[in-house]
């Protein structure tokens, strides 16, 4: 296998990468970990621009691998990690105060990518003639969909109270419009999840970590809702919806945390039937993700609902979300090292 095989099989979720680094990032700022949210911004600083190169490649060199990648059912949601990766570094600077220009040229450069990846992404799976059965097509990545969706809403409501009348009206207006497309995603993708975990064979190697972004997604739309709720002084049509986006925010937290001993109680079936030797996979990062996400919604709401009591929550979870980034990203170290001594045998995941 060449030295190019590596690029020419790179995942399509890499970008899971600075989504998870990112919204860690964001928790650590909430937790009051200063240091820790600079340290994570330098590495999403790095990797994002280094993934852009490496995809840019490959879309130059294996434009077949992208487009057959396009039309695959298990592989196509990732590319929306494009999207939720860098939405979510624009939210981490602007959380950190840091750098207003550049959280506006992430944003839009996210909602162009939301357009152009979702509609392709639909058209490439909708037309197409080899169509998997349910138990084989679905999977938690297509919960990607709404990660994505509900990232531009998040960062939208985050830039609101920095910009000037009306633009802030108009990102407050698109957050909401983002969340509630993002709440009604989930209902769709969610819905197909549900059946096919209840209704067809599940074994220990179907339980992907990628399962996680069934909290995940609630989590961040929970998040966002936070947000609305922080900017509804600022935007009458909000004050209006104030109840209504207090009462989503809340739906949206529980619906997430119901999911976590589901997940917890099926990790621990699988370990079970047998360990099975842990080796990295760029999934991994997509079970990073929702543990820090889950620590900055929770963190969010418990402020601006003045639900104190589960701050306590938000700092454990961030704690985990911690250490399930640094054993990930050991992986990911130990798996570069492969590939470099197998120069270039080992294809990227």
């Amino acid at each position: 296998m060449s030295r190019a095989a590596p690029i020419a099989e790179l995942s399509p979720a890499n970008f899971a990468i600075v989504m998870a680094t990112g919204m860690l990032g964001v928790a650590a700022h909430q937790q009051g970990h200063e240091a820790i949210a600079r340290a994570l911004l330098a590495t999403c600083a790095l990797a994002w621009p280094l993934l852009v190169v490496l995809s840019l490649v490959r879309l130059a060199r294996h434009r077949g691998r992208m487009l057959a990648d396009l039309c695959d059912h298990q592989r196509a949601p990732g590319f929306l990690t494009t999207v939720a990766g860098t939405c979510v570094l624009g939210s981490l600077l602007a959380v950190l105060g840091l750098d207003r220009g550049a959280s506006f040229v992430l944003g839009a450069i996210g909602v162009v990518l939301w357009v152009g990846l979702t509609y392709a992404i639909l058209m490439a799976l909708t037309v197409g003639r080899n169509k998997p059965l349910l138990a084989g097509g679905i999977s938690g990545a297509w919960l990607l969909t709404v990660v994505a969706t509900q990232s531009m809403a998040v960062l939208a409501a985050l830039l609101a109270p920095q910009a000037e009348q009306p633009l802030r009206l108009a990102l407050n207006f698109g957050a909401l419009a983002a969340w509630l497309c993002g709440g009604m995603l989930y209902v769709w993708v969610i819905s197909l999840i549900f059946y096919r975990l209840v209704f067809f064979g599940f074994s220990p190697q179907d339980l992907t970590p990628t399962y996680w972004i069934n909290m995940g997604a609630m989590a961040i739309s929970a998040l966002a809702g936070g947000l609305l709720v922080a900017e509804a002084a600022s935007a009458p049509f909000l004050q209006g919806l104030l109840p209504f986006v207090k009462g989503g925010t809340v739906l949206y937290w529980a619906v997430g945390t119901w999911w976590i001993p589901l997940l917890l109680a099926l990790i621990g079936w699988r370990l079970l039937r047998g360990p099975d030797p842990w080796r990295y996979d760029v999934a991994y990062w997509g079970a990073v993700f929702p543990l820090g996400m889950y620590s900055a919604a929770t963190h969010q709401m418990a402020q601006v609902l003045g639900l104190r009591f589960l701050l306590p929550l938000a700092r454990g979870f961030f704690w985990l979300a911690v250490l399930a980034w640094l054993l990930t990203a050991v992986g990911l170290v130990r798996h570069l090292m492969r590939v470099r001594q197998g120069g270039g045998a080992a294809a990227a995941t």
